[in-house]
């Protein structure tokens, strides 16, 4: 049964909208019809998670497959979970608003270490028991089951987290899926379809889905006292493999928010994985082997999905942008094809070393984006140690250019902490930074300006860094160093992360079995992700208490420390030539707190994440940890010889690398067409769902829908033209209407049965189009001929009231001359207005009982200028108290029409 849940998204949640499911594209599949249900959610709010992009292929990939039907859900905001635990109601997916446990398997993304805990959150509000020892037992309770024999779904993780090392979590999931999800879920869903058919047991079902590769099933796997992990069954892999996938760009091309999210734009994915090799660098080594996408199919994505949603912006996707040989060539192809349009093409952070006048030609339109590069360390020392492949000479050529090309902003990300950095190299940032500016001046042009990022290195398993760590205090004394070096430095703004959180990172990622306790109870403590932002001191102290209860801080020093270090004297204060002492010994994690000293073959010492087989032999992580100690540099495997890492082969694949084509001839920029032919003006509503959609809101849709319809809008001119779209007013978020109006200027004229014909086509249904009239373009817009607007607003009063009571109090205001209101001007001045000036028409329409109250619907006509002269609906309740001492609510409001003065 669905959730009665429109009684709780309401007008006075924040940010109703993300919670309607509503999206264009979005698929809503018949219930009844599909053997296996899946909801898949990004737990976080609905602006993260909704435009994250794997969120967006597995959910387009599941729907395409015959009988499975997935549905998606989100972390809602506090004010909903509120509302949820207060009235007992379960957390829903979005689409369908079924509860969660309706469904037969709930999958997480898990892209942070600390961002389990919202995981929990989202499964409490759920009504599901948080660990699958606590399921399992509640299965064994018995009952009817309509979903794979259990009164719960199957609970999973994927993600870059989840993949790494999924130890940490384990007792809260049925099951892991590592690595790339496209191929992996679909077989996830066949194997789950025929075992509901036979009717196996919740043990037997995942005993089959261990079979598949890249299936980690924890509850079949035990840890030994030296924290690593083994199977505790004889038919389960003792290694499970991380699953590689081939990006398929078209399904990138879905779910266009009506609310704004935190990547507004299509995006779409050209290359997966990267074989830079930087050595602190996960997502790195978990994504190899490198797959170039034919240029073909991302220019044919990238077109159709323009088309398809009407973003004014798409992003090309990768962890390294500027290796996609052909990034020059598809921007300049797509820059053409769609330079009538006003699109933008903005592009992650990008090797510097390869930001040349191609590719700064294909970035922006006439808004010209910001430009991200990540040097990471500031000496050619360190920037070797970490395998970064870049030379002082290819990082001063790349922003030169980025200057030239006319950027005097560009965002810089650097990392403190590294392995074998002195204080010479944390200086080194400052130094860099200053020198850039020298080079980049000239005349005429603003002194170029720089954002930096400076971050706390934080070890990663699976890279050659993951043995090594440094204390906190060694952090702060290093970040306070650069705070007072740029003190000298004008035109940079430097942001720095606070030292807690990568402490907890580094605790937590590198953790194993012991931590779930620690992750329940930081939870149970209020420890959620938006904890983090709001108040971090909050935060970090759940996470420590935590920890201690756990019995585990004496490991959490440990990491505080630094004590996984790579150099003895790390957290020494070591002299400016101190990059010429000798190396010494590694050491490794201590395991408990009477464990003997490091030795040399600590690196030996197992690991939590030893039985994830990421196709990156352990052994060649330590001889490349020995390269970094020499400051010695692999090269990139992808355009020069293999590095021997072992991911290549029949597991995994090999790198694909596809020449470019040619670059196209530059058709030239986009220059706003700001002829108006033609001005159309139109009577729109907006009913049901559409409702709970804000102004602002509502105005990005207007431009997305006229894009999707190809109508030729004419466009302002300057430096950020828009499209010209003039709604008449504002509606009150969660009001209904049936007579907004709204102009639209065109290029060329339009037939107004056509324009109309167009326009119903794109708009969703909830905004139904009445009437389009052609007015003159001499003509006044709407918004200033705005004089009266008339209402239907639903009142409740909180007492017994007879029909002719109502009356009375309506036929009392109407008789009054004056019924003064102290107004609240906005900068805070007092006036008194006479609200019986502003009301023209006032009558009863009609009149019913609820159990507990009195209810009417009232219409009234009232004054609606632009200069302020206006009657709201709550002012209305304001002249019923007046004359019935008493009280009232107003329960809706909905909008008959806008009236228009001539």
């Amino acid at each position: 049964m669905a959730v009665a849940v429109e009684k709780l998204i309401t007008s006075d949640i924040l940010k109703p909208g993300r919670y309607l499911g509503n999206e264009r594209l979005a698929v809503h599949k018949p219930w009844d019809t599909a053997a296996i249900r899946w909801v898949l959610s990004y737990p976080e709010v609905y602006e993260v998670g909704a435009s994250n992009l794997g969120h967006i292929i597995l959910y387009n990939i599941l729907n395409a497959q015959p009988r499975q039907l997935c549905d998606r859900a989100y972390l809602p905001g506090k004010d909903l979970a509120a509302k949820l635990r207060e009235t007992n109601t379960p957390l829903f997916a979005v689409e369908s608003k079924r509860s969660l446990t309706e469904f037969d398997i709930l999958g997480f993304s898990l892209s942070y270490e600390l961002g389990a805990t919202n995981i929990l959150e989202m499964l409490d509000l759920a009504g599901i028991p948080l660990t699958w020892r606590e399921r399992q037992k509640a299965g064994e309770a018995g009952g009817e089951f309509t979903n794979l024999q259990s009164q719960f779904p199957l609970i999973f993780a994927g993600g870059q987290t989840a993949t790494s090392n999924p130890e940490p979590y384990a007792d809260f999931f049925d099951f892991i899926a590592l690595g790339d999800g496209e191929e992996l879920l679909p077989e996830i869903g066949l194997v789950l379809e025929e075992g509901k058919q036979a009717g196996l047991s919740r043990e037997h079902l995942l005993l089959d889905l261990a079979q598949i590769p890249g299936v980690y099933v924890p509850q079949f796997y035990d840890m030994a006292e030296d924290g690593s992990v083994h199977p505790s069954r004889p038919d389960v892999p003792k290694r499970i493999l991380r699953r590689v996938a081939t990006p398929i760009p078209a399904y990138s091309i879905g779910l266009v928010p009506y609310v704004e999210t935190v990547h507004d734009r299509l995006t779409i994915e050209i290359r997966r994985g990267c074989t830079r090799g930087c050595r602190f660098c996960q997502p790195g080594m978990l994504t190899r082997p490198a797959r170039d996408v034919e240029p073909d199919q991302v220019v044919d994505a990238i077109e159709q999905g323009m088309r398809a949603t009407g973003y004014n912006e798409f992003s090309l996707l990768s962890l390294s942008c500027s290796d996609y040989l052909s990034l020059p060539a598809v921007g300049m192809e797509i820059k053409n094809r769609l330079k009538n349009e006003n699109i933008s093409l903005t592009l992650p952070s990008q090797r510097v070393d390869r930001f040349d006048e191609n590719i700064a030609n294909i970035l922006g339109g006439t808004r010209q984006g910001g430009l991200t590069f990540a040097p990471e360390a500031g000496t050619q020392r360190m920037r070797d140690i970490v395998n970064k492949g870049l030379t002082n000479e290819e990082l001063l050529r790349g922003v030169k250019t980025a200057w030239e090309q006319g950027w005097d902003k560009i965002k810089l990300y650097f990392m403190i902490g590294l392995p074998g950095e002195t204080d010479a190299d944390v200086l080194g940032i400052a130094e860099t930074v200053s020198w850039l500016q020298r080079e980049c001046r000239g005349k005429g042009r603003k002194p170029l300006n720089f954002n930096l990022t400076i971050s706390n290195f934080t070890p990663k398993p699976h890279t050659p860094f993951q043995w090594h760590s440094v204390s906190t205090t060694e952090f702060k004394r290093k970040q306070n160093l650069l705070r007072q070096e740029f003190r000298r430095i004008k035109g940079v703004k430097v942001n720095f992360t606070d030292v807690r959180i990568s402490a907890m990172e580094d605790f937590v990622g590198r953790g194993d079995r012991n931590l779930s306790k620690v992750v329940r109870r930081a939870w149970e403590l209020g420890a959620g992700m938006d904890s983090w932002y709001e108040n971090l001191d909050q935060a970090f102290s759940a996470w420590g208490d935590a920890i201690a209860q756990a019995d585990l801080d004496w490991k959490y020093r440990q990491v505080e420390n630094g004590e996984w270090n790579l150099f003895h004297a790390q957290d020494q204060t070591r002299s400016p030539d101190a990059e010429n002492t000798p190396l010494l010994t590694p050491n490794s994690s201590l395991l408990t707190p009477n464990s003997p000293l490091p030795t040399p073959h600590s690196l030996d010492t197992p690991l939590p994440w030893d039985h994830i087989d990421t196709g990156i032999d352990k052994k060649w992580l330590k001889e490349d940890l020995q390269r970094a100690l020499e400051a010695a540099i692999v090269p990139d495997c992808s355009f020069e010889g293999c590095s021997h890492c072992g991911v290549c082969g029949t597991d995994f694949g090999h790198n694909i690398v596809i020449e470019s084509p040619a670059i196209p001839k530059f058709a030239g920029e986009f220059v706003p067409n700001t002829t108006k032919v033609q001005r159309l003006r139109v009577w729109f509503g907006k009913q049901g769902n559409m409702a709970l959609v804000s102004h602002l809101d509502l105005i990005r849709l207007f431009d997305r829908v006229v894009r999707r319809a190809g109508l030729p809008i004419a466009f302002t001119g300057g430096f950020h033209p828009m499209p010209r779209i003039s709604v008449a007013t504002a509606l009150a978020l969660g009001a209904t209407s049936s007579g907004e109006i709204a102009d639209f200027e065109l290029t060329v004229p339009v037939a107004v049965d056509t324009f109309r014909e167009q326009l119903v086509r794109e708009m969703p249904t909830d905004i139904p189009i009445y009437d389009v009239e052609q007015i003159d373009l001499k003509t006044p817009a709407a918004t200033q001929l705005l004089e009266t607007a008339e209402y239907l607003i639903t009142v409740a009063a909180l007492e017994e009231v007879t029909p002719i009571q109502w009356q009375e109090w309506i036929d009392t205001i109407k008789a009054k001359d004056e019924l003064w209101y102290e107004h609240t001007t906005k900068s805070g001045k007092s006036q008194l207005i006479n609200l019986r000036d502003r009301l023209f028409e006032l009558e009863l329409v009609e009149n019913y009982k609820s159990i507990a109250e009195s209810i009417s619907v009232i219409r009234y006509v009232g004054s609606y200028r632009q200069d302020g002269f206006l009657l709201r609906p709550e002012q209305i309740l304001f002249m019923l108290g007046m004359v019935a001492s008493g009280e009232f609510q107003l329960l809706h409001i909905h909008r008959n029409r806008l009236i228009l003065g001539v």
